[in-house]
């Protein structure tokens, strides 16, 4: 084994990345307070190579200057946009036809590894640090997918909960569509 020199890393290179097909995937932040947080997520849905991301609420857009430290230029390359409130936002993916998934803890969890085909286009919600996502834009998902956690927290820092689920749902959704590029 020999650790590979930045430059031997297989990239999309830049001028290729606008024909590049992405993961249908999208991904909506709601009222995350965390401009670190929110880099670093969207830092990990470029490694996703996820479609979108949509942020919502008072969530700190990519453009406010401590995303844009965490983020690395991520904020570059991943199409994003801003939307007011997550529930409408949540309404139109519906009617797009994409399976809304809460990163929450529920009385109902679904693990990413048992998504099917059907599930796909996927829109991932992400909440706040604190109190997660809200009730009332909780009644409007389609599941919760939830992390297996063993220890005595409850929790996991949320740009790290979503690092593991991104990659998860990723996976399962090329080993369900082993076509995909």
């Amino acid at each position: 084994m020999r650790k590979l020199k930045h430059a031997e890393i297989q990239r999309v290179p830049l001028s290729a990345l606008a024909e590049t097909v992405r993961h249908p995937v999208t991904i909506i932040i709601d009222n995350l307070r965390s401009a670190y947080n929110v880099g670093s997520i969207l830092r990990t849905c470029d490694a996703a190579l996820v479609d979108r991301v949509i942020f919502t609420g008072y969530t700190p857009p990519p453009d406010h200057p401590k995303v844009r430290k965490t983020a690395l230029g991520a904020e570059v390359v991943v199409p994003w946009e801003t939307q007011p409130d997550a529930a409408p936002v949540i309404l139109q993916m519906k009617t797009d036809g994409y399976t809304v998934a809460a990163l929450e803890i529920t009385d109902s969890p679904y693990q990413f590894g048992n998504l099917e085909p059907r599930h796909f286009p996927l829109a991932l919600l992400v909440g706040n640090e604190v109190s997660g996502v809200a009730d009332e834009v909780m009644a409007l998902v389609d599941l919760a997918i939830e992390i297996p956690q063993y220890g005595t927290k409850q929790s996991l820092n949320v740009s790290v909960a979503f690092g593991i689920v991104i990659m998860g749902v990723i996976e399962r959704f090329r080993k369900t569509h082993p076509t995909h590029p």
